[in-house]
Order: C-alpha cells, then structure tokens, then sequence
C-alpha cells in the first residue's frame, strides 16, 4: 500500500511541477525539484495549497489539465471574494463516481433501489457527485434538490 502511495505522490508532484505554475514556483523556492520526492516521507517538504491560491489564481491558474481536457467547469458564488473554478476531466468524473458508488454500496444501497438526492444541483456541487454514484452503482435516482415526504414519491 505504501509503494502504491509512493508512486501516485509522485505521479502528483510531477504533474503539477510541470503544469501549474504557482506549485513550480512553490516547489522552487523550497530548492525541490520533483526528482526529490525519494519517500512518503518527503511530503512533508512540499508546499501546501490553501484557499486563497484558488481565489489568487483565478479562473484556471491551479488546473494541471488542459482546457481542452476538461469536460465540466464548477464554479463557487464568490460570496466571499473572487469565485473558486474547479475543472473536471472525464477521468476526474468517473473517478467521482465510482468513490461516491462504494461510499453508497458500504452504507448498503444497492442496485435496483431508488434514492433521492436532496442536495442541490445549484452552487453546491456534491449533488452531481451523489448523483452519478447512486447511478453507477445501479440505483434509481430522483434529483428533488428539496425533501419529498416518502407519502408523495
């Protein structure tokens, strides 16, 4: 499980050193180089990403992705400031899927159940996520963005 670990650190560390600049600059300054990521370990010597780099670098300076790539954009409201863009790939999706199909499958739903999915598929992303889970997973899903009393289904 470590290797495992190990290996996809760096896999990360080399994408973003060669595709985002704020983390290049990052890395630079701490005299890294990607080939320096020798363990777990070194995680702890590779610089952090906080919540005012999105704003910072707004829309798309943090995507590792190329536009081209990406397939769907989200984006927060900016009530607090500049909006956070998040991109996705196919292969971003997919993999949200799938997480969210065996989170569902390890609180026991199944295929052939029907779930309805209250969250909103407004500003809050997470309702597509929960949705596409329950869909891969086999599930009926009844996207209400609000509670439906079980009387009215």
């Amino acid at each position: 499980m470590r290797e495992l670990q190990f290996q996809r650190l760096r896999a990360m560390v080399f994408r973003a050193y060669e595709n985002v600049a704020l983390f290049r600059e990052r890395v630079k300054e701490q005299g890294l180089k990607p080939d320096d990521v020798k363990s777990l370990d070194d995680i702890t010597r590779l610089p952090f990403t906080v919540k005012t780099d999105l704003r910072d670098t707004y829309p798309f300076g943090l995507f590792a992705s190329p536009m081209q790539d990406v397939v769907r954009l989200h984006r927060s409201s900016g009530t607090t400031g500049k909006p956070i863009v998040v991109a996705y790939t196919k292969e971003d999706l997919k993999v949200w899927a799938n997480v969210m199909m065996r989170a569902f499958a390890g609180c026991g739903l199944h295929k052939g159940d029907i779930i309805q999915n209250s969250y909103g598929y407004g500003l809050f992303t997470g309702g597509l996520g929960m949705h596409y889970g329950a869909e891969t997973l086999g599930a009926a899903v009844v996207p209400t963005s609000e509670a439906i009393p079980k009387d009215r289904l």
